[in-house]
């Protein structure tokens, strides 16, 4: 059962000061950092100080990617080999087993380099997994079938799918039955589907699971408007706490077609749901000239900000969404706002958003300020890898 690559690694020089950054968990390493030796991708890789021999880390090379090097250990032995990634593997699933109780099957198995496997990211929804490699270096260094076999000896997976990163790829079934209808899979009782083959990122969102929880709590009684809703994650909460309606609304007509279907499955009001599909900035515009408002709204949009160039065209969406957002949310009423753009920080975000709200007219108070949940870790020296931001206001 191979794991990873196997081939005789590589040596690499710092050409900067980095050091400490390394030891302290930063697990990338970019172009002007080190040299760049002809090697083939997935290599595993030495690295040296500037000056001096001894090692300081080990990783996957490659030489072509913006991020040339991600750390792997930085403690001897220099070897990242399949028993290795075997003991990384095991103390992912250690963590999940430890969290997630048969009311949830549905989380993030690995998280990269938040549970020390750089670029390596495993889904699992019930008894399917789902495996993602992010770049040329983690593509060539991890063995996806090897990995497949294991989880399917190692913790009881009946199906493996790999998906690729480029967009409208389907995912490739690696072990069991190949994929014939979404996989159903639960989340603290609520029942959800994933489309693993076709769907967007793995199938589902699971990053906001924690972040619904919140919604659940302050939708009793309420009138829920849900932008950009995909599959209905924070709807059929919102229908759980207790929400006397929920709209939702997204672009893409499947995703409003499996929110109707979560909301069925989970047994909630026949007349309890309508689902929109619109444009949520045109749909957003025809509600403020109508004057209409919820309760409660949730507006957690795709990213706005896919690279550094940008990023100030998406500040200035987040602002405007906050704007118009605040405009259809009743006085006295809840709006959440959230991001998922790595290239936007925490504070870009909050600032973002005050500007938005302030020009709405409107007095918010900050309620919740929520970050990942304990199945997307990160590295404490890697702050840029918290991407999601999500922030539930009061309005006056």
């Amino acid at each position: 059962m191979q794991l990873v690559r196997a081939a005789k690694p590589i040596e690499i020089r710092l050409r900067k000061d980095l050091t400490r950054s390394i030891k302290r968990g930063h697990a990338w390493l970019y172009s002007d950092a080190i040299e760049l030796p002809t090697a083939a991708a997935g290599s595993v890789a030495v690295l040296r100080p500037r000056s001096g021999d001894k090692p300081i880390a080990a990783g996957i090379y490659s030489p072509e990617h913006a991020i040339p090097l991600r750390v792997c250990r930085t403690q001897a032995p220099w070897v990242v080999d399949d028993a290795w990634v075997a003991g990384q593997l095991q103390r992912a699933a250690q963590l999940r087993a430890e969290v997630f109780d048969a009311a949830t099957t549905g989380y993030r198995l690995v998280a990269g380099e938040g549970d020390g496997l750089p670029g390596l990211i495993i889904d699992r929804y019930d008894q399917t997994a789902v495996i993602k490699l992010d770049g040329g270096g983690p593509e060539a260094f991890y063995q996806p079938h090897g990995i497949a076999l294991w989880l399917s000896r190692q913790l009881g997976c009946q199906r493996v799918v790999l998906r690729s990163r480029q967009r409208g790829t389907p995912g490739q079934t690696l072990v069991g039955e190949v994929c014939t209808a979404p996989i159903a899979f639960r989340e603290r009782g609520l029942m959800f589907t994933a489309d693993v083959i076709n769907g967007q990122k793995t199938g589902f969102f699971l990053d906001q699971r924690d972040n619904r929880d919140v919604v659940q709590q302050f939708s009793r009684g309420r009138r829920v408007l849900n932008l950009y809703s995909f599959s209905g994650g924070f709807s059929v909460s919102a229908g759980r706490g207790g929400a006397v309606h929920v709209t939702s609304v997204d672009l893409a007509a499947p995703a409003i077609a499996a929110c109707q279907q979560h909301w069925e499955m989970n047994a909630l009001p026949a007349d309890g749901h309508t689902g929109v599909v619109a444009d949520c900035f045109a749909f957003l515009e025809g509600a403020v000239q109508q004057n209409q408002q919820w309760e409660l709204v949730i507006c957690d949009p795709p990213s706005f900000a896919p690279n550094e160039k940008s990023r100030v065209r998406a500040l200035a969406a987040y602002s405007r969404l906050a704007q118009w957002s605040a405009q259809v949310t009743a006085s006295g009423g809840y709006l959440a706002l959230a991001s998922c753009s790595s290239h936007i920080s925490p504070a870009d975000f909050t600032a973002a958003n005050f500007d938005g709200l302030g020009r709405s007219r409107r007095t918010a108070t900050l309620l919740a300020d929520r970050n990942l949940p304990v199945d997307h870790p990160t590295p404490l020296a890697m702050p840029e890898l918290r991407y999601l931001k999500f922030q539930l206001y009061r309005l006056s």
